[in-house]
């Protein structure tokens, strides 16, 4: 087993946080200071952590549902509850994965697995915590739309990946991200005032048949569900065209009253937007002129023989100056 996952399983770290912890030369095994990332454990090895010896330990993970009131922390100096208070002694070593403020309630996890803290907390990994919120102030589509493009508060950008309403005063947040109090600060950026937060989801884990204060400890199926899980897809999403199941991509159903003539055929008949004609049907912008049209030959008065007017024929000759013409002479 390699070095990071061997202090992973123990608790030690994640596994990113336990090449951290090896790169900085404060693992020995048997003695010997290891430094290299790709060093293996054998079953015998005495592996070191800062002058702690450290063993693995048998995989622990519990959901709890957190009530209003208590901390995610393992000691307070102002003596508040926390929630190891709810806990018997023989999970009071576990850690909790991520965090809800004191008066926020609902699912958290305490395991002693770093991989799986590190695929829960880092927004990369794609395990998604749903919020019940409530607020003080109805709300309105607008404001979904503005926490989903998200906004600069006080902890950096922070956004939602979706959210909608249950009613007026209630709605649902999904994030990703992890920053401090993010729903409260983005809420109250909007002008709303965060009444009762309430974490119904992580991942594929659901709080319902989970009493207030009360804990279950999670099977080796469900633990495998959190890596092998998908990222979670939009509320709403199209239909795929098509039976189930088929592996060639939909087509495009064809218009009403087309058929499904060669190509070669439909570009003759396709015709242009109205006001556009193609080559073929563009009609000439002037017609044109009969060679036996006259103006007179309108009211019926031009005779048979007399000649009809136009630029058709030998052009007519130009009328000779009236009056003596004036020569160099005459001046």
């Amino acid at each position: 087993m390699r070095l990071n996952r061997y202090l992973s399983q123990c608790g030690v770290a994640s596994r990113r946080g336990a090449e951290e912890i090896i790169l900085g030369g404060r693992v020995s095994i048997n003695g010997h200071i290891v430094t290299e990332l790709a060093t293996q454990v054998q079953p015998e090895d005495k592996v070191v952590v800062d002058g702690s010896p450290v063993r693995t330990e048998t995989p622990v993970v519990l959901v709890l549902n957190k009530p209003k009131g208590y901390l995610c922390s393992r000691g307070d100096k102002h003596e508040r509850m926390t929630i190891y208070d709810l806990l018997p002694l023989k999970y009071q070593n576990l850690h909790h994965v991520g965090r809800l403020d004191k008066e926020s309630e609902g699912l958290i996890l305490l395991t002693n697995r770093g991989d799986l803290s590190h695929r829960i907390i880092h927004p990369s990994q794609g395990a998604e915590k749903e919020y019940e919120v409530v607020v003080d102030q109805p709300l309105n589509v607008d404001v979904m739309a503005k926490l989903v493009k998200g906004m600069m508060t006080e902890e950096g950008f922070a956004r939602a990946e979706r959210a909608w309403m249950d009613t007026e005063y209630r709605a649902h947040i999904v994030l990703k991200m992890g920053l401090k109090r993010q729903i409260r600060m983005m809420l109250y950026y909007l002008g709303y005032e965060v009444e009762r937060l309430v974490r119904v989801r992580i991942g594929w884990l659901k709080l319902h048949g989970l009493a207030k204060g009360s804990y279950k400890e999670l099977t080796p199926t469900e633990v495998e569900r959190f890596f092998k899980q998908e990222a979670a897809k939009p509320r709403l999403e199209r239909k795929p065209a098509g039976d189930e199941g088929d592996d060639e991509a939909p087509r495009r159903p064809a218009s009403r009253g087309r058929e499904s003539a060669p190509r070669e055929q439909r570009a003759k008949k396709k015709s242009g937007p109205p006001g556009r004609f193609s080559a073929e049907e563009k009609p000439s912008r002037f017609k044109p002129k009969s060679k036996t049209f006259s103006p007179r030959s309108r009211s019926g008065e031009t005779g048979q023989g007399e000649r009809p007017r136009g630029r058709s024929g030998p052009p007519a000759r130009r009328p000779a100056p009236r009056g003596p013409r004036r020569g160099p002479s005459s001046r």
